[in-house]
């Protein structure tokens, strides 16, 4: 009996080996970045068990077997839809400024997504300026109201905006709202989503979790996306979600989160809205293309130059992370960066570090307090690398900022809603637009020195005195910053 134990633990223990072997091999074999890599290496063989369930849970970006196949078979017609663009009257590559031919020709052989110009941009910054233009489209909206959100809370004036869609829908407008399942939990919750479909309003969770559909699909995955197009001709896109900041997290002693959207009309609001109509597909497997743009030439009045830019799985691998890199080393002047959640990859690091040697004025916002304990801890450590490199940290004071925008040379910029961590620039549902446009530029420029002047910034030799043990917790945090 004894020694059948004895064979028994030995097998075991063989097995579990084995099985480690197997995983550490996969995790070299998939070739990501060697920080990816090895903070897997880690988690697998300090925490047993634990680490090789929690590889197999979140360490690939598995999309699920029937989604992938639904995706592959939308490519070539929403290939062939965004491949008309380039016939636009309005896709003028000869117009762009030099920091928008690298990205444009970036996107071009990555998405097959042209720029176009003759857009119009409105640029909101505050939540009831926010909130209140979305529910006075929504008012005027004639035929159709498209809307995608991370999350929806309720409360405050995002009721407001679910009582305009109600009423929007009952006089005849047909409503698709596509939310992620574990950001809008607490609108699923609530009453808003019998309502709304009681009035003919179609509400889809997308990306639901839950303990069965982990064996087919990694869990974390989220729809981060922030959209509303009306009618096919009104877009907006940007950092916030739809919530009343002083409804939403209050108790998380961050103060109000702090947003910016921009509202747009022209050619490029119908290729948002067919990011949408990719989304909504690939959840109901409904398929329902809008029409193209309008090949009306735009007026005399000046107009934005825009790219778009969704990324995420399904899409080309690393796109946006390749577009931000672009951009910043286009710098010749200036770069700002706003993030709430500042977990960069090295390629990142040495992008920011590298541009503030060569003399540009590199600046990085972010909140002096975040919901993420995680990410906090993560964040400090890069900190002393770039304060070495004379890139000036500003920590907002403001409340939870929570925009994502780069600014570079007050000339061009980047505006949507991917943070500069591992999570937007690899795994989410995320949209980016570039925007060729000197005075949209300049005002998102505005918007941001209004953040500095509310922010406080980092000096080296007062950071190189905090206390030992804060310096351990960084350390420990910054060898699985690529899983964060």
């Amino acid at each position: 009996m004894e020694n059948i134990s004895q064979i028994l633990t030995l097998a075991g223990i063989v097995a579990y080996w084995l099985v480690l072997a197997a995983v550490a091999v996969r995790i070299v074999i998939k070739r990501r970045t060697i920080g990816v890599s090895f903070s897997w290496l880690l988690v697998i063989y300090f925490l047993p068990f634990v680490g090789i369930f929690a590889y197999f849970l979140f360490g690939e970006l598995h999309i699920g077997s029937s989604r992938a196949t639904r995706s592959k078979s939308m490519f070539k017609p929403y290939g062939d839809w965004f491949a008309k663009l380039y016939r636009h009257p309005e896709h003028r590559p000869e117009s762009q400024s030099h920091y928008a031919v690298s990205i444009s020709q970036l996107c071009d052989s990555q998405l097959t997504i042209p720029s176009l110009s003759g857009n119009h941009l409105d640029l909101q910054h505050t939540p009831q300026q926010i909130l209140s233009s979305i529910a006075k489209d929504i008012e005027a909206a004639e035929h159709s109201i498209n809307m995608e959100f991370y999350i929806w809370y309720p409360g405050g004036l995002a009721d407001e905006i679910a009582i305009a869609l109600i009423t929007a829908a009952k006089r005849g407008v047909k409503i698709k709202v596509l939310l992620d399942a574990a950001g809008s939990r607490q609108f699923f919750k609530s009453t808003w989503p019998k309502k709304m479909r009681q009035s003919g309003i179609e509400v889809v969770a997308a990306l639901i979790v839950s303990p069965l559909r982990m064996l087919f699909r990694r869990l974390d995955l989220r729809l981060h996306r922030k959209m509303v197009v009306i009618d096919n001709k009104i877009g907006y896109t940007g950092s916030m979600n739809l919530v009343d900041p002083t409804c939403f997290k209050q108790d998380e002693g961050v103060g109000q989160w702090i947003d910016v959207m921009v509202r747009i009309t022209g050619p490029v609001v119908p290729i948002i809205n067919t990011i949408h109509a990719w989304d909504w597909e690939v959840e109901t497997h409904q398929r329902q293309l809008p029409l193209p743009p309008e090949t009306q030439i735009s007026s005399l009045i000046p107009t934005s130059l825009v790219q778009v830019i969704p990324s995420g799985p399904g899409m080309p691998q690393e796109v946006i992370h390749k577009v931000l890199l672009q951009s910043l080393y286009e710098a010749k002047r200036k770069i700002v960066i706003t993030t709430p959640y500042f977990v960069p990859s090295e390629n990142l690091i040495d992008a920011l570090t590298t541009a503030a040697l060569r003399g540009v004025d590199v600046n990085l916002i972010i909140p002096r307090k975040n919901d993420s304990t995680m990410v906090k801890w993560a964040s400090r450590s890069f900190f002393g690398e770039l304060l070495k490199a004379r890139v000036k940290i500003h920590r907002f004071n403001g409340g939870l900022l929570h925009t994502k925008s780069v600014v570079i040379d007050d000339e061009h910029c980047l505006i949507g809603t991917v943070n500069l961590d591992m999570r937007s620039l690899w795994l989410n549902f995320e949209l980016t637009l570039a925007v060729d446009d000197l005075t949209f530029s300049r005002n998102l420029a505005h918007v941001q020195q209004g953040y500095i002047d509310d922010a406080e910034q980092l000096e080296l030799k007062r950071w190189q005195r905090r206390p030992l043990y804060k310096r351990f917790i960084e350390h420990c945090f910054y060898l699985f910053s690529p899983l964060l």
